[in-house]
């Protein structure tokens, strides 16, 4: 086995494990991030985020990014619309630019993200196969290609379903009991004129009957709908999504009586994709462990109705790697340091989302929605 040391590991390239590694950079620390997709290309990224002045922009002035970030900021993408079942319009909300959540293309974030990293930085085509402890804070990680590395700050930012998370947690996702059908629309004005009307300029929530949509116009013109179902786990399993009409026909079963315009968003879509919705328990912690720690999903993976996973996952790697910068030589410092914020953060933010959750997806969720939008700004 051909085996390299590595002083800091990052286990994956999302927007987390970019943050830290671009954080370490700008305060002099050198680390190597291993990804398992082949190229920065691999696939497409996809859907809009809403980066908040909180955590996600705290975490690119870190980086040193923040003004690049606003050159890529979707103007119009803070725009918000709430409809019912029947296509009633109850909340609107036009972006007036003064919002502190601003919506990016995740593809555009995570490429900005790369640009900043000095070559050879990253290591495509790493998949992970184990991870071992070596004693003395050290560990050795092996990869499908053959390859190992020992590292002496091994780092899992390997999101849901991580392999160095069992190194410190015994924890596993677990089903939400909320299913995703995804689609999307593309060159909606042009070719879906009805669905963006509908859709709007940012983002949109239709909620009733313990289901709802939610959708984001996207950059290039498109529109990503999340097609959210209470639903057994098994039930994607029994839909054939390699057959579109088949599948938009299951979906649209569940949407027996609502207006046309939100069942078109399943109905004329271009793409259709399942997912069913994880998250790790609520308040998830682990004792410390010399030489290893995690961040984003894999330290708190949680349902995405708190708007949260990525602005925490950045955080996550910019208060790492601030940490590590305030404690040289002292790696188990500056790890203490991180997850005791770490934890709490997490943790409400975590209990946020399932709240959410069960408010959305509830018998009363759009009345609950709508008084929770139009209570003012103080009361959210």
């Amino acid at each position: 086995m051909n085996t390299t040391h590595v002083p800091t590991a990052i286990i994956g390239a999302g927007l987390g494990g970019l943050t830290a590694a671009r954080v370490l950079h700008v305060n002099g620390i050198e680390s190597a991030i291993f990804e398992l997709e082949a190229s920065a290309a691999a696939r497409t990224q996809g859907g809009m985020l809403d980066i908040h002045e909180v955590d996600g922009q705290k975490a690119l002035h870190a980086a040193g990014l923040h003004d690049d970030f606003l050159k890529i900021v979707h103007e119009g993408g803070q725009a918000m619309r709430l409809l019912g079942p029947d296509g009633t319009v109850h909340v609107a909300e036009e972006d007036d630019g003064t919002g502190g959540r601003p919506e990016v293309d995740r593809g555009d974030l995570r490429d900005l993200l790369l640009g900043s990293l000095p070559d050879g930085t990253i290591h495509w085509g790493r998949k992970v196969t184990g991870a071992r402890r070596l004693g003395d804070g050290r560990h050795e990680v092996t990869f499908a290609d053959g390859s190992a590395i020992t590292t002496d700050l091994l780092i899992g930012a390997d999101g849901a379903w991580s392999r160095i998370r069992p190194l410190v947690s015994s924890a596993w996702p677990a089903y939400t009991g909320i299913s995703f059908v995804e689609t999307d629309l593309f060159d909606a004005d042009t070719r879906h004129p009805r669905s963006a009307a509908v859709i709007g300029g940012g983002f949109f929530i239709a909620l009733g009957h313990e289901r709802g949509v939610l959708a984001h116009r996207e950059s290039d013109g498109s529109l990503h709908v999340y097609t959210a179902l209470k639903a057994a786990e098994g039930w994607l399993d029994t839909v054939d999504f390699g057959d579109q009409a088949t599948a938009k026909a299951a979906v649209l079963a569940h949407f027996e009586g609502w207006d046309e315009s939100l069942r078109a968003l399943v109905a004329d879509a271009d793409t259709i994709t399942p997912r069913r919705i994880h998250a790790l328990p609520v308040g998830h912690r682990w004792d410390r462990v010399p030489g290893v720690t995690l961040l984003g999903d894999a330290a708190h993976l949680m349902s995405p109705f708190a708007g949260e996973g990525a602005n925490l996952a950045m955080l996550d790697g910019a208060e790492l790697a601030l940490a590590l910068a305030a404690h040289p030589g002292d790696t188990e410092g500056a790890l203490a340091a991180y997850e005791e914020a770490l934890f709490p953060r997490s943790e409400e933010s975590a209990a946020e989302s399932a709240a959410n959750l069960d408010t959305m997806f509830s018998e009363k969720g759009l009345e609950q929605m709508v008084a929770f939008f139009t209570s003012g700004p103080a009361a959210r």
